[in-house]
């Protein structure tokens, strides 16, 4: 059977995303552009609106799922229940905007401009609700199996010239510490030869 790791969730909020933004995009702009464009573009902010809502539910369900089985500890549970309350907000706000768009349709009346002052409000809270979400998985990596091992500023990409940098850093370092050693030796009246043989690298 094939598996999806960590959920479904993360496929389906993307077209859940890029539809509904689409769709608040173009209701805010369509007003000022000229016809025919202008009868075009509201075509197709209404079936990406409508095709969103319909992704929107399946995404909701799906992250409810994530909600309630991802691993997680004290502080992502916290941003993860931040998440959960924005995508209700969100969907509460999308789903009666789909439901006022299709009645409209139906009545065949035109959206007015409270319409479009809604969606656009709508689609702030759907990029804060993104916003969220991207924060629980790149911030407190929930869902993720496996994260790189940072080495560093001094891990450098090329062949032959890996961690140059850091191998210049540990001569120059040696060479400081031998440097220091000769000025205690140069101080002192008497280094017996057995000291010399400990100190030396």
């Amino acid at each position: 059977m094939l598996e999806i790791i960590p959920n479904w969730h993360p496929i389906f909020v993307h077209f859940t995303v890029a539809l509904l933004s689409l769709a608040a995009g173009l209701f805010v702009v369509t007003p000022f552009v000229p016809s025919p464009l202008k009868e075009q573009w509201q075509i197709v902010s209404r079936w990406a609106l409508w095709f969103g809502a319909g992704f929107m539910i399946v995404t909701g369900l799906t992250g409810l799922y994530a909600y309630n089985t991802v691993a997680h500890d004290t502080p992502s549970h916290l941003a993860m229940t931040d998440h959960r309350n924005w995508a209700i907000a969100t969907i509460i706000l999308f789903l009666a905007l789909a439901s006022w768009s299709i009645a409209w349709a139906h009545k065949n009346k035109p959206l007015g401009m409270a319409f479009v002052v809604c969606i656009a409000i709508a689609g702030a809270v759907l990029a804060s609700t993104a916003w969220h979400g991207g924060e629980v998985v790149y911030r407190y990596g929930l869902g993720v199996m496996s994260l790189p091992k940072a080495e560093g500023d001094d891990h450098a990409h090329g062949a032959g010239n890996d961690h140059g940098a850091a191998d210049q850093n540990a001569q120059a370092s040696h060479g400081n510490h031998a440097a220091s050693s000769d000025k205690d030796s140069a101080g002192s009246d008497v280094m017996s030869a057995d000291d010399v043989d400990d100190h030396a690298h």
